[in-house]
């Protein structure tokens, strides 16, 4: 019997595969050759999480992967019509960067509760200005996205003393429903996003939002960048509707030098990098190798994506939504 054919779509630096030695078969592609390779492929792994071949590719003529894993948390650049209606079973990177995210989130929370930002400009500056900080212990905190990620954010959270609301497609047990968001905002400290990208999602957080917020509330986008409408934010970060932002994840990445949100004033931007952990490859790597040999064993795979809903539903009933990191 042959060995069943794993494509890789690939990106530098490569996965290390050594463990599927003897069990499959490893051939790499870029997206340019991605179309194909799928007609021959019994597993596709998408380690280039950044790019949509697969959305573009899987269109097309022939047989497709039984099983296709993204070494990601999000799963929107994948997604077709095609894609959605097979029998394809889709993974994720569940597991792998929620610890990570949830540990930025809280160090955001407190940098700008102690305004580093200010404190490391004004020592490039040379400038003695004492200023009051923020007690991070008894602020209240909104975490929309009920997943993995939201909730590791909101233990990390409850850890330093905030006090956190967290909010998720559905009320259940101790999260809210979609519908609280508003009421629960407009009494926030802190507004963090881990929401999936979904059609319900998508532009979610815009004028209307912020415009609910305190002037003294800080947003956070830890899930995915196309859930904001960045105009409306640079809008109301100017107005002063709310006193900072920060984004880990945009619309259109990487942002462009001529981007207008790198000069915003409030609005600390990052490069993506949330869920980046010195050894994350090698963890992802690793992740997909264990879930290989589970598939190839016939055993059941985890993380298996609910492909019309855009996220691994929970099976412990207490949260149902996974929060997407940009990996």
């Amino acid at each position: 019997m042959p060995e069943p054919v794993v494509l890789v779509l690939d990106a530098d630096p490569s996965p290390r595969l050594g463990r599927l030695t003897g069990r499959a078969r490893v051939v790499r592609t870029d997206p340019a050759g991605l179309a194909a390779g799928l007609p021959d492929a019994d597993v596709l792994l998408v380690w280039d999480f950044t790019s949509d071949a697969v959305r573009e590719a899987w269109p097309g003529v022939g047989r497709r992967p039984r099983w296709v894993h993204t070494a990601s948390a999000g799963v929107d650049r994948l997604l077709c019509p095609e894609l959605v209606a097979s029998d394809t079973v889709l993974t994720n990177a569940r597991g792998v960067f929620e610890r990570p995210i949830a540990e930025y989130v809280a160090g955001l929370v407190l940098a700008f509760a102690k305004d580093l930002p200010t404190t490391l400009a004004l020592q490039r500056e040379r400038r003695w200005h004492h200023r009051d900080g923020q007690q991070v212990a008894g602020s209240r905190a909104v975490v929309v996205g009920a997943g993995p990620i939201g909730r590791e954010v909101t233990r990390l959270l409850h850890g330093l003393g905030v006090q956190v609301a967290l909010v998720g497609r559905t009320a259940r047990r101790t999260i809210h429903g979609v519908e609280d968001l508003d009421p629960l905002a407009a009494r926030a400290d802190w507004v963090i996003s881990a929401v999936p990208l979904t059609p319900s999602t998508y532009g979610m957080f815009d004028t209307r939002f912020f415009g609910l917020l305190q002037p003294s509330a800080r947003f956070i986008n830890v899930g995915r960048g196309a859930s904001v409408v960045e105009a409306d934010l640079v809008s109301a970060l100017e107005r002063r509707w709310l006193a900072g932002a920060a984004l880990d994840v945009f619309a259109d990445e990487p942002l462009g030098e001529d981007s207008p949100l790198w000069d915003v004033p409030g609005l600390l931007v990052s490069p993506h990098l949330s869920g980046d952990t010195v050894g994350w490859r090698d963890r992802l790597g690793e992740q997909f190798v264990t879930m290989y040999e589970l598939w190839s064993d016939g055993g059941p795979l985890p993380n298996v994506v609910d492909k019309e809903r855009g996220y691994v539903p929970s099976t412990d009933n207490s949260a149902e939504e996974e929060g997407s990191s940009p990996e």
